[in-house]
Order: structure tokens, then C-alpha cells, then sequence
């Protein structure tokens, strides 16, 4: 199957954003992206990634606050 390319206001809408965050991690080189002339797609294996990164656990046990 091919891998899906995705535009920069799929993306926004995908994390419910506006279009200036994924800009900004263009920019700032902090997701993959793929230049075609002078349209920017960001495959969505790498949006997976992005998400997968950035996810924080909860912690297993509670603690007691004294």
C-alpha cells in the first residue's frame, strides 16, 4: 500500500491546530516533511511518529502528598 501524503491544513485539522503550529515544526525541522515544487506534504507515517514521540504516560501509581 502507499504511503499517504498529507498537507499542511490535513495535518492542523488531524491534531486540531492551526495551520501555524505544523508550519512552525516544519521550520523548526521537528517532523518529516517532503517538498514537491512548492507545496509541502508530511507523510503520514511521520505525523504517526510525531504523536508516538510526544506522548507522555500516565504514571502506574498514585502518589501520596503529604
Amino acid at each position: 500500500m502507499a504511503e499517504r501524503y498529507l498537507s499542511v491544513a490535513q495535518i492542523a485539522e488531524r491534531l486540531g491546530t492551526t495551520e501555524r503550529f505544523p508550519r512552525r515544526l516544519i521550520a523548526e525541522r521537528r517532523i518529516t516533511f517532503v517538498k514537491v515544487g512548492r507545496h509541502i506534504r508530511i507523510p503520514e507515517s511521520a505525523l504517526s511518529a510525531f504523536i508516538d514521540a510526544n506522548t507522555v504516560q500516565p504514571l502506574s501509581r498514585l502518589r501520596r502528598v503529604a
